[in-house]
């Protein structure tokens, strides 16, 4: 088995509604977003893919396209609070994600690892499985989720 990882780079805003401390405000991050793949590397001579997990270019396109793009530039957002939901909808064509938890990176780098999953199995045969997302909210702090087996992904 081989692990392979891509990173990607996202701006977006969120608050803590509870928190003691300034991350109960509004406030963003330069989030990193990093996913790593387990698989097998494949020998199919004259096959694009040939010698790799899966190309960091297809990697790339499915995380953009399931979290990055939805992600990015938005303001992430609790369904339930309902000061900031309120008054993001007052703003026309305001880019708004609302979520089903309190938008911590601990949260939101399990969202990420819950919607990838599904879409990176569907590779190579499910011979291809998400092992891990991180998620860097700053430089110095990030969580890692792991998948707790292959077949978990």
């Amino acid at each position: 088995m081989t692990s392979i990882t891509r990173k990607l780079e996202f701006d977006a805003g969120h608050r803590i509604p509870d928190h003691r401390s300034q991350c109960r405000n509004l406030h963003g991050h330069r989030y990193v977003l990093e996913i790593t793949l387990e698989g097998d590397v494949i020998a199919a001579p004259g096959s694009s893919d040939n010698g790799m997990v899966m190309d960091f270019s297809e990697i790339k396109s499915i995380a953009k396209k399931y979290i990055v793009d939805q992600w990015d530039h938005a303001f992430l957002v609790f369904k339930g609070d309902t000061a900031v939901v309120d008054f993001l909808a007052s703003l026309d064509n305001h880019k708004t994600v609302l979520i089903d938890s309190i938008p911590t990176a601990e949260n939101l780098a399990h969202l990420a690892f819950d919607t990838l999953a599904p879409q990176y199995a569907s590779q190579f045969g499910g011979n291809l499985h998400l092992s891990r997302v991180r998620l860097y909210e700053t430089p110095n702090c990030w969580v890692d989720v792991v998948a707790t087996s292959p077949a978990a992904g």
